[in-house]
């Protein structure tokens, strides 16, 4: 309601300028803190401010003005001042998107190129936001896969503070590198299908991908080769052994991809040339934040890892003239990528968002390798703990030894988790206890919506989707006559007054917005026989029952809904 009051103030102020009407303009920083640009307030002679700038041509704006005027007024209700980048940063998009690289470039330049102080009227937030109008529109409707970013977010932290409590485990200490680690160091990254984005904590320190770049690693494989070509040199099943072991299945070959094992052959079937593609890299560095330089270290303490590789030489589970040294070598590398969990989220929504980069919107892998690299994800993904973790957070997952967990809620967002500290299987003490209760909190579990399931937070859905339903439910229920779900219709009245009183004894006293009962309707549109069943009905109940007004289901207004839609709401409450 107050959105839709902000937009006919605009609207009627476009009238306004149009008319002729006497308006004055003054400077008031509206977002120097954020960007260093100001805005022009538009203020009437009453000196009311009528933000946002829709005033100038709002009447004869093509439909994306329009459309982003709409957009704009609406969220002028829920800020008393219009921020641009805190206004995107609430909605979860970062000012350093890549799709809103043209907006601030824009943005930035008239900051630049201006003499003092840069009046933001319409026409250059118009240039300024024209070629992101859709991605705005998304944003500012709450019409993203998480609608209620900042809600989520807040949820996000206390799910963070929550597991910063934990104090158990062990750095890794047997590459050197990892041990230089502190124990307290803690980061939580997310990015969603749509690209919001939020971190909190150590996000931008970087760290070792170590075994979180299997599922990665593998994903490009079956997209590059294909999942039978894969398969024929690695297994798909879980080993119930550790992930180090020298070990093969029946058919002797590794167990899965996401042991080492199978994670050296598999490093043998990705071609380095392949890796160096454009799209691959902007899947490791869709953040800028990619290293090598831990690659020596890694090299220099991997005699298990060279133990397996000489291991699978011997029983010829490399594909044929394969250089193993070569191979294993490239493995170390993969597993010294640096990333940080900003960058690391971003790889993990990839895979949410089946193998479509959601901040850049190009697809890096293929839909076949997304669904098998997630199918073994959950099966295998976390180690020793691959079951339990199955059992309890219902979610692909990947675990590494730098102490880093990806977890993918699949075709909603991708998260990293990173503490360094291990439990006795190899993984984040942090990490872990953030993935269950992130399931305790939220309906991501993929068991959660059972019939009869106990409810969680469903953070997909807006305000008032429950309502809304609801009524739609009553809609449909009217038009095909179900007087089980509703209790109106056009032909069948008598029979819903008679199920309604008789079944349900309701109130008949009820009385809607203008002060009329059912009785009082019955009469007035000339339903003789509704008349005489609630007359009858009304004697009965004043008999058996005192006369009390029901308090209504809809008598809060919802800010979701206009005046018409909650008249609609309370004529459907006296009919009930």
């Amino acid at each position: 309601v107050s959105g839709q009051r902000a937009l006919r103030e605009a609207l009627q102020l476009s009238t306004t300028v149009s008319g002729g009407a006497g308006i004055s303009s003054r400077s008031t920083c509206e977002a120097g803190p954020c960007l260093g640009w100001q805005t022009r307030r538009c203020e009437n002679r009453s000196g009311q401010s009528l933000w946002p700038p829709c005033h100038a041509t709002a009447v004869n704006s093509n439909a994306a003005d329009a459309l982003l005027c709409h957009v704009l007024a609406c969220w002028r209700a829920f800020r008393d001042s219009f921020c641009f980048p805190q206004a995107l940063r609430s909605t979860g998009l970062m000012t350093t998107d890549p799709r809103l690289r043209d907006c601030m470039k824009q943005l930035h330049q008239s900051v630049h190129e201006s003499i003092g102080t840069v009046m933001m009227d319409q026409e250059l937030f118009r240039k300024c936001v024209g070629s992101n109008i859709v991605l705005l529109t998304q944003a500012f409707r709450k019409k993203f896969i998480i609608p209620d970013f900042e809600t989520f977010a807040s949820s996000i932290n206390q799910l963070y503070y929550n597991a910063q409590l934990q104090d158990g485990g062990q750095v890794a200490d047997y590459i050197p590198q990892l041990a230089k680690f502190s124990p307290d160091s803690w980061g939580v990254s997310l990015c969603t299908a749509d690209g919001q984005r939020y971190s909190v904590g150590d996000t931008t320190v970087p760290f070792c991908l170590q075994s979180c770049v299997k599922p990665l690693e593998y994903a490009i494989a079956v997209h590059e080769a294909g999942s039978e070509a894969v398969h024929r040199y690695v297994g798909k099943e879980p080993s119930g052994l550790k992930f180090n072991k020298l070990s093969l299945n029946e058919d002797d070959k590794p167990h899965n991809p996401m042991v080492n094992a199978g994670a050296i052959v598999t490093s043998s079937l990705v071609k380095v040339k392949h890796l160096l593609e454009s799209k691959y890299m902007s899947l490791f560095h869709a953040s800028g934040f990619v290293f090598f330089d831990r690659f020596q270290s890694e090299r220099e303490t991997g005699d298990r890892n060279y133990a397996i590789g000489y291991y699978l030489k011997e029983k010829k589970c490399f594909p044929e003239g394969v250089d193993m040294m070569a191979a294993l070598d490239f493995y170390f590398q993969l597993c010294s990528i640096e990333v940080t969990c900003e960058s690391g989220s971003v790889m993990a929504a990839t895979l949410a968002n089946g193998g479509i980069c959601p901040i850049t919107g190009e697809r890096v892998l293929s839909s076949e390798a997304v669904r098998n690299t997630l199918s073994l994800m959950h099966s295998c993904g976390m180690y020793d703990f691959s079951g339990q973790f199955a059992f309890h957070v219902g979610l692909p997952a990947k675990s590494g030894v730098s102490g880093a967990v990806l977890l993918v809620v699949p075709n909603i967002m991708g998260l990293m988790c990173w503490s360094p500290p291990l439990d006795r299987l190899g993984n984040s003490v942090r990490g872990i206890h953030f993935c269950q209760e992130l399931v305790s909190l939220f309906n991501f579990h993929n068991y959660d919506n059972l019939r009869h399931f106990a409810k969680k937070l469903d953070p997909r859905r807006q305000a008032g989707d429950d309502r809304n339903k609801s009524v739609v439910d009553l809609m449909f229920a009217a038009y095909s006559g179900d007087v089980t779900a509703l209790r109106s219709k056009e032909g069948q009245m008598d029979i819903a007054v008679q199920f309604l009183t008789q079944t349900c004894k309701v109130n008949p006293l009820v009385t809607d917005r203008w002060g009329n009962t059912p009785l009082d309707d019955a009469i007035e549109f000339s339903r003789d026989g509704v008349v005489k069943l609630l007359q009858e009905y009304q004697t009965i109940y004043a008999h058996t029952d005192p006369p009390v007004r029901l308090q209504g289901v809809f008598s809060h207004q919802d800010p979701v809904l206009d005046s018409d839609e909650h008249g609609k709401l309370e004529a459907l409450e006296g009919l009930v």
